[in-house]
């Protein structure tokens, strides 16, 4: 039985995050792309999305190894070929590749395309990076000579883990980790692995709400659950951080999706978790409801998104519907003004939390599992 061990959520393409290749797309070139591993395994496999290609996507060869170890290096097949096609708006998995990995390792996946992708789909803020080069280095130690720090194509890689104890986050950029320190893993999602030894699959998009899709920011939260955590095999527990931009959006001029951002309010949210509930309940899942970290001094911050965001936390603390809450907006606001996060939790934004911010909101998590 496999067992998803690391998840990226896919987006449509956009030149709304810089650098990044999802616009021009891929041509003679190949990709390798390093994401840490949340279990132990065996054999591997790899899932790859053409979810808003508008073309099929040839993959002319992939391998995958154990970062920095290219003794380990082993080469990917689907169906027994060397190569696949993608559908447009489709996916593939590929054969499983006899390699052991172990929990918190480094995977390097690498794909080659032979003919033009097209813009491509992938995942915008990765915070770690990966590399491109010119002709097929599925095979190769080096040879890359450019970086970006997003994802592509890449959506999920499973082991034959046999576990079925795997938590899925589900939110917006909190959970993607903005703030965390590039190209070290300290997402909360990562903190929460290492300290459970469970699975952690990370579904957060930077910049997703709730209640609407975005051309920039993803497919609305309660569209995207299916494809994002409840298609991934293993997953018993699903814990929801998500809202925050529904309520902040209309706060600010930054924006780029939404002139003006629609004002959203208390019930409509409620209404959208209690949604999300419902479909992560038929699943089996156990759910956590998470309260909205403290947002005053940020540029989500005002009187209409200070009012909201204290009713939905109140209706998550006290509404009885899912299975156990995990009150971050307490353990993460600063003492002396529970408005705003704690100074020493803070990236400095008063919006995102820091690497240790990140730890904190890990360990309360492990409190109600």
């Amino acid at each position: 039985m496999f067992t998803t061990v690391w998840t990226a959520s896919p987006q449509q393409p956009s030149e709304g995050f810089t650098p990044n290749w999802s616009r021009e797309g891929f041509w003679r070139q190949s990709l390798r792309q390093v994401v840490r591993l949340t279990a132990a395994g065996g054999r591997v496999r790899i899932r790859l999305s053409n979810a808003y290609g508008l073309s099929p996507l040839r993959i002319a060869a992939a391998s995958v190894m154990r970062a920095g170890e290219p003794g380990s290096l082993r080469r990917l097949t689907f169906g027994g070929a060397g190569d696949t096609e993608i559908p447009a708006r489709g996916e593939t998995v590929s054969d499983a590749a006899e390699l052991t990995v172990a929990a918190g390792e480094a995977l390097a996946v690498t794909l080659y395309f032979d003919t033009a992708t097209g813009p491509a789909t992938f995942h915008a803020q990765a915070f770690t990076s990966s590399h491109r080069g010119e002709g097929d280095l599925t095979a190769a130690a080096d040879g890359f000579d450019a970086v970006t720090e997003s994802w592509y194509f890449l959506s999920a890689v499973e082991v034959d883990a046999g576990r079925t104890d795997g938590i899925a986050l589900f939110g917006d950029s909190i959970t993607d980790g903005f703030g965390s320190t590039p190209g070290a893993d300290r997402r909360w999602s990562d903190a929460l692995a290492a300290r459970t030894g469970r699975p952690v699959l990370n579904a957060g998009i930077g910049g997703n709400l709730l209640l609407n899709d975005s051309a920039w920011y993803g497919e609305k939260g309660v569209r995207r659950l299916g494809r994002d955590v409840l298609a991934h095999s293993g997953v018993d527990t699903l814990v929801v951080l998500l809202g925050l931009n529904d309520i902040g959006f209309s706060e600010t001029d930054e924006q780029p999706t939404y002139r003006p951002a629609p004002v959203v309010e208390t019930d409509e949210l409620v209404a959208g978790h209690r949604e999300l509930i419902r479909r992560a309940r038929e699943a089996r899942l156990r759910v956590i409801g998470a309260t909205l970290l403290p947002l005053g001094g940020s540029d989500h911050w005002g009187e209409h998104a200070a009012k909201v965001s204290h009713e939905l936390n109140e209706w998550i603390r006290g509404c009885g519907e899912y299975d156990a809450v995990v009150d971050l907006a307490r353990v993460m606001a600063d003492p002396a003004d529970p408005e705003r996060l704690r100074p020493a939790y803070d990236f400095g934004d008063h919006l995102h939390p820091n690497d240790k911010g990140y730890e904190v909101m890990a360990e309360a998590v492990v409190a109600v599992l």
